[in-house]
């Protein structure tokens, strides 16, 4: 099933198209949030009634993050009995339908209360195409290959993200209407690509127990209960909560105790797109040095230095008003975040058996967004009461202490394995 492990990753049939969809499909994805908000503006003529303009944009996010919290802890244990490959074509053929719908609806109804129920649909196949996704990575893609895999379907996001500079320059001369349907392209354009895959799933339902509510709910608890009770799997999920909840603080007080110290106008907005670019700078950097020098590192130090510096660039950005300190501190924040993405998701896949997959990673999506909006929510209740500087002071505390109990419980329950097992190439 698995091609030559000699073989660059990037002329592997399998992972290349596992790749190639996703850049395009994440690429388009970015496109659609640029045209869902420009549909917004629309539909509330350029902003023109604030309260108005922040309900609909406050119903659209929870369009986006309600099935998360609401199906994931629950999707993991259909995902374990189905085909993934199947799961992940059928998710995208899907969305590919969803997106295209929306202009459709709205310009038939002008409301938009269809386009949010779309909206929730959509996020809805993304639950199950996340966990399929991360379940059968390690499936298609040699074991010596698999961080660097992770590696490169995170950089797969990052250049996605790129997109999204882009995006509403497409929205504004475009409109937002061709801009969904060109999303609705791109997801189509993923299907064929995954269909390349050739992935033969392991014939498991002879085994398998006839679905039923209670061995459902049971294979769910099973899923939980794993992850609560292997150390293994607790490590990266505690690592990851922290980057989330840090990420919670820093969109709502870091932004705000930034764009204090810019300014008002186009300075302020043209220093942040330098500190997001040098963020990119730091993870560029970061992503090659977990793969190169760091792969000879246990990876409770690998998690716990990415976590240290991720702490002293929040500190950073929180005692200080000048804008090189903020570069600096961009730098150690992308330095130290971006191996705790990819380091976290090879631990995972590698610390589970397949049948179990699906669960783990419908836990992890759970969680994550759950720690994102704890993070959120704690620093919109600390910023007004004591202002963002020492409201992001507590987000670096939060993550020192994190650090701190990752290198503990590391060197209790991890042997010195390092970070990645042998090197493998990417093309």
């Amino acid at each position: 099933m698995l091609e030559e492990p000699a073989r660059p990753l990037l002329r592997q049939r399998n992972f290349l198209a596992l790749f190639g969809g996703q850049l395009i499909s994440i690429s388009g994805e970015r496109l659609t949030l640029a045209a869902l908000t420009g549909l917004v503006m629309v539909h509330t003529r350029n902003f023109s009634n604030a309260g108005q303009s922040s309900l609909l944009l406050w119903l659209l996010g929870m369009a986006q993050l309600l099935p998360v919290l609401l199906f994931s802890p629950f999707v993991g244990a259909w995902v374990d009995r189905w085909d993934l490959k199947r799961v992940m074509v059928v998710s995208d053929t899907l969305r590919a339908l969803i997106v295209a719908l929306i202009p459709v609806c709205y310009l038939a109804t002008h409301s938009v209360w269809p386009v949010n129920l779309l909206v929730f649909t959509l996020f809805t196949c993304n639950v199950f195409f996340l966990p399929a996704k991360s379940a059968i990575t390690p499936e298609v893609v040699p074991a010596p290959s698999l961080l660097l895999a992770n590696t490169l379907l995170a950089a797969a996001g990052i250049a996605g993200t790129v997109i999204m500079g882009l995006s509403g320059w497409a929205v504004d001369h475009w409109g937002w209407g061709p801009v969904l349907y060109i999303n609705a392209a791109t997801y189509l354009v993923s299907v064929l690509s995954l269909l390349l895959i050739r992935y033969r799933p392991v014939d498991r339902h002879a085994t398998l127990a006839p679905v039923s509510m209670a061995r459902y709910s049971r294979e769910v608890t099973e899923g939980w209960r794993l992850v609560r009770s292997t150390p293994v799997l607790i490590l990266p999920l505690v690592a990851l909560a922290a980057v989330w909840a840090g990420g919670g603080f820093a969109f709502v007080a870091g932004n705000q105790h930034i764009q204090r110290a810019a300014g008002q106008g186009a300075a302020a907005v043209q220093r942040m797109t330098v500190l997001m670019a040098v963020v990119g700078v730091g993870a560029a950097f970061g992503i090659w040095w977990v793969n190169t020098r760091g792969r000879a590192l246990p990876r409770y130090l690998v998690l716990t230095l990415g976590l240290a510096l991720a702490t002293v660039g929040l500190a950073g950005f929180a005692l200080s008003s000048r804008f090189a300190v903020f570069a600096a501190a961009a730098l150690l924040v992308g330095l130290g975040a971006s191996p705790l993405f990819v380091l976290p998701e090879t631990m995972l896949q590698e610390g589970t058996e397949l049948r179990q997959r699906g669960r783990v990673f419908g836990a992890r999506d759970f969680l994550m967004r759950l720690m994102l909006l704890a993070g959120q929510t704690v620093a919109g209740l600390a910023t007004p009461l004591i202002g963002p500087g020492p409201t992001m002071l507590v987000a670096a505390g939060m993550i020192a202490l994190v650090a701190a109990t990752i290198f503990v419980m590391g060197r209790r329950i991890q042997p010195p394995r390092p970070a990645g097992g042998s090197r493998a190439t990417a093309g």
